[in-house]
């Protein structure tokens, strides 16, 4: 993923005036608490100057990797409004331009998360983009802060205690408030002075200063889910940075980041109704009932079966808020998600029945989580979740209320208006207790140009969400997939969503409208395949745990 040679570094007059388009300007990105000393900074214009200068000495990044996929570390600062204090580790990668004559600039990504690391997706770009788009680009990845290999958080949290999508009942609600309250202290605990800056501003700053250190005047960028933020959240810090930018199955700022999971069970909702008339259609197949409402039936009696008394596959107990959890994923495929419920039929009558085809409901399934290009060792167990909270909880802490029983009430009532996931998605979370943000929260509102991606059918982040993305970004162009199953578009195999996206990255030409296609066979296979979660990191559709964008 990596072959050209990345552009010069600037040179030492030229990085004074770089610097100030890093710190952050009172207007855009500094905390209101504080304005005078971020403003003060811009104004010398040399506050990051020794930051700028870094040259990073890339080598191999590990001994079983391509020779050409070269891996690196600088430092950037741990609190952007004092750029002389305390220092982190940010992992980055690169596989440099195979055409020399035909390189435009550098091309960032990013997976998702939060929490995800990054360092390897130069890898599997180099594998599923064209060879033209290669000839472009110097392919960029990186760790985000605190992830990975970039000075990664820890929280000290058990796995037991990772385990954060909690159905309301009445008689856990207490425990479940306990937990939330835990999780939260341990944090300020483990990470407590660093925590506060791990957030996607402040991410996006990190990009920016890695910018400057490769010499580069824009970036473009290839970012999924959590990714589409990120890149958002760039645009509206640094929108003269930005080149050609594809937000990827995208979030709606607006609502990170409780709203965004609320949206999980909004967004199942439709996905379950479409799948009821999926299924009846087949009745003759499937025998799950000759109508959507029959077919409604047979599930929610399956679900009150075994709330009454979990139903056994392989000897492991499925509860019905394991079925309502699962469903909730499953139900964006509608194949898959039928064929789960016939064999969840065959269990709960006592017959043998296909432990794999269940492993959404039961929880067997191997979900893994991405690895580094190296070093994974030195990882906390609880990374990914420590970083998600971190982000999660402190890019907009005035999203979360601070009344455990405000969650009570939400969860009962979205319980009644989404009976699938409402309770899940609304019930109380760390956040509760979570310090306030040091930063006010990003309103996304600009004209810069950029390409918005979209599946019709998501199961992480629902077509509304990519429609408001796109309402937010005025210069945007928004490629909507219809019949498209799975989280991640591109690439894909369509021609139509491919070929759009290609061509926006090799000249930098937006379509002169949105652009609708038509989902196909194929497409839809990787979607399916993508919603079992492939683990293969840096994969350019990676695929996530259903509780991770």
């Amino acid at each position: 993923m990596r072959r050209r040679r990345i552009a010069p570094l600037l040179a030492v007059g030229v990085t004074a005036a770089l610097a100030p388009a890093l710190v952050p300007s009172t207007a855009t990105a500094a905390p209101a608490a504080t304005p005078s000393a971020t403003s003060s900074s811009a104004a010398k214009g040399g506050a990051l100057d020794r930051y700028v200068k870094q040259k990073p000495r890339w080598k191999r990044c590990d001994a079983d990797s391509p020779a050409e996929f070269e891996c690196a570390t600088i430092k950037v600062p741990l609190d952007y409004r004092v750029p002389g204090g305390k220092r982190i580790d940010m992992a980055i990668s690169r596989i440099k331009s195979t055409g020399p004559g035909k390189r435009h600039g550098v091309l960032f990504s990013n997976p998702g998360g939060p929490g995800g690391e990054g360092l390897s997706m130069p890898l599997g770009m180099r594998e599923a983009l064209p060879e033209s788009a290669l000839r472009k680009y110097d392919l960029i990845g990186f760790d985000p802060r605190g992830v990975g290999r970039s000075s990664p958080v820890s929280c000290g949290l058990e796995p037991e205690e990772e385990n954060w999508l909690r159905p309301y009942k009445e008689e856990t609600f207490a425990k479940d408030v306990a937990w939330a309250r835990e999780v939260a202290n341990k944090c300020k605990e483990k990470a407590g002075d660093t925590l506060a800056h791990i957030t996607t501003r402040n991410t996006a700053r990190d990009m920016d200063l890695l910018r400057a250190i490769l010499g580069e005047k824009k970036i473009s960028y290839l970012g999924y889910s959590y990714g589409t933020y990120l890149g958002a959240v760039y645009t509206q810090l640094f929108p003269g940075r930005a080149d050609r930018f594809v937000l990827d199955s995208a979030v709606d700022p607006a609502r990170a980041w409780r709203g965004m999971i609320q949206w999980w069970a909004e967004g199942a909702e439709p996905a379950f109704d479409r799948w009821t008339e999926w299924a009846a259609e087949r009745s003759e197949k499937y025998g799950l009932g000759d109508t959507p409402k029959e077919v409604d039936r047979t599930f929610w009696d399956l679900v009150a079966q075994a709330d009454e008394k979990p139903i056994e596959v392989e000897g492991q107990p499925t509860t019905g808020d394991d079925i309502r959890s699962g469903m909730r994923q499953a139900v964006f495929t509608p194949e898959y998600a039928t064929e789960a419920v016939v064999e969840l039929k065959k269990a709960a009558a006592g017959r043998p029945a296909s432990a794999k085809k269940l492993a959404e409901f039961t929880g067997s399934e191997e979900t893994g989580t991405p690895g580094t290009a190296a070093g994974a060792a030195e990882v906390p167990a609880d990374n990914m979740t420590a970083s998600f909270w971190a982000v999660v909880c402190g890019d907009n802490s005035a999203a979360w209320s601070r009344d455990p029983e405000s969650y009570r009430r939400d969860a009962v009532e979205d319980k009644g208006r989404y009976p699938l996931y409402g309770d899940f998605a609304s019930s109380i979370k760390p956040c509760a207790f979570w310090d306030k943000s040091v930063e006010r929260a990003t309103k996304v509102n600009n004209k810069v140009g950029s390409l918005v991606v979209q599946n019709e059918w998501d199961s992480q982040t629902p077509l509304p969400s990519g429609q408001a993305l796109h309402a937010d970004l005025k210069g945007s162009r928004m490629v909507t997939v219809l019949g498209g199953e799975g989280h991640g578009v591109y690439p894909n195999g369509n021609a139509c969503t491919d070929g759009t996206v290609t061509n926006y990255l090799l000249t930098g030409k937006l379509p002169a409208k949105d652009v609708t296609c038509e989902a196909t066979a194929g497409s839809n296979a990787e979607g399916r395949k993508n919603q079992k979660r492939d683990v293969l990191p840096g994969s350019p559709l990676p695929e996530r745990a259903p509780d991770r964008f």
